[in-house]
């Protein structure tokens, strides 16, 4: 599922919330199905949990709060840290180097869509897994499936249904500065300070000015790249993802934007359905949204055996 700042303040005209109202309530109505006693959650950050003072590719979270920023809901997400210090032991034991943290900080990256599927972040027992998609240097795409196909080999291993939530975008480009060309003061910023809730909320308009002046065609940032977006899709749809592992990050930066990367969490959530043999795509949606400054997408899917 896509996020973004923008979903419930910018107007994208009524034809197109209706169509993506219909696509979120069939994603809620499909996990109502499902019935999910776990949920692990892949999601970004946007410099509010995570910054350069220390910035892993990916960390696992034993206990989190969300800061509830851009209208998402706040407090402390339902961890079990049994399962996730279990779930870090395996990660290790699978080669993988990753972080955890007894204190996650989670924005609306996360929430957003918990917000969605469950009515608040902290409805249900999750794991949020956070994949540095905005700071630069990423890492390869191949990490990023090695790690969801690992996280998946873990559910498997429990008795108990794993819903997997990836969070991100498709093509879009955001107003946030590189660091090494960031002012003093923004740079500052991505390193280690903290906004105050007035500079919060100025951030939170600049935010709904930029989209405003992309849906005007009066903006310095990249188009939508619908025809990348519908790549992404198709290879996720099939489950050829060692396609990406072809994709260099530069490629997918040139092509889709600064924050195109988001679409890191899509490719760990499917690589770790996969680990569980074929998966069937249920559903697939694709709406650019310019007035967002994002492709919006939503797609469901079920390993084959849970779909019998």
């Amino acid at each position: 599922m896509s996020h973004t700042p923008l979903l419930w303040t910018a107007d994208p005209g009524e034809s197109v919330r209706r169509r993506v109202d219909d696509a979120l309530r069939g994603a809620r109505e499909f996990v109502d199905a499902f019935e999910p006693d776990l949920v692990v959650v892949f999601g970004p950050d946007h410099y509010q949990g995570f910054r350069y003072q220390l910035m892993p590719p990916f960390c696992v979270g034993t206990a989190a709060t969300a800061i509830g920023d851009y209208g998402t809901s706040a407090g402390d997400l339902d961890v079990p840290r049994a399962l996730a210090d279990d779930l870090i032991v395996h990660l290790l034991a699978a080669d993988l180097d990753v972080a955890m943290s007894e204190k996650m900080v989670v924005d609306h990256g996360i929430s957003q869509p918990l917000d969605i599927l469950f009515g608040s972040c902290t409805a249900r027992p999750m794991i949020p897994i956070f994949i540095n998609s905005v700071a630069e240097p990423l890492g390869p795409l191949r990490r990023i499936r090695r790690l969801g196909h690992a996280v998946g080999e873990w559910a498997g291993l429990l008795d108990r249904k794993v819903l997997l939530v990836g969070s991100g975008g498709l093509s879009h480009d955001v107003p946030i500065p590189r660091l090494r060309e960031a002012s003093p003061e923004a740079a500052a910023y991505l390193v280690d300070r903290r906004r105050t809730p007035a500079e919060q909320q100025a951030r939170e308009k600049a935010v709904y000015e930029a989209g405003q002046a992309f849906a005007r065609g009066d903006s310095p940032l990249m188009p939508l790249n619908p025809e990348l977006d519908r790549e992404i899709l198709r290879h996720l749809e099939i489950g050829d993802l060692a396609h990406f592992d072809t994709v260099t990050v530069e490629r997918l930066g040139e092509q889709g934007g600064s924050s195109v990367h988001e679409v890191r969490s899509w490719i760990a959530a499917h690589a770790a359905l996969q680990a569980a043999g074929h998966y069937r795509t249920e559903s697939s949606f694709y709406q650019p949204v310019p007035e967002w400054i994002i492709s919006f997408g939503i797609t469901t899917a079920l390993t084959r055996e849970t779909a019998r």
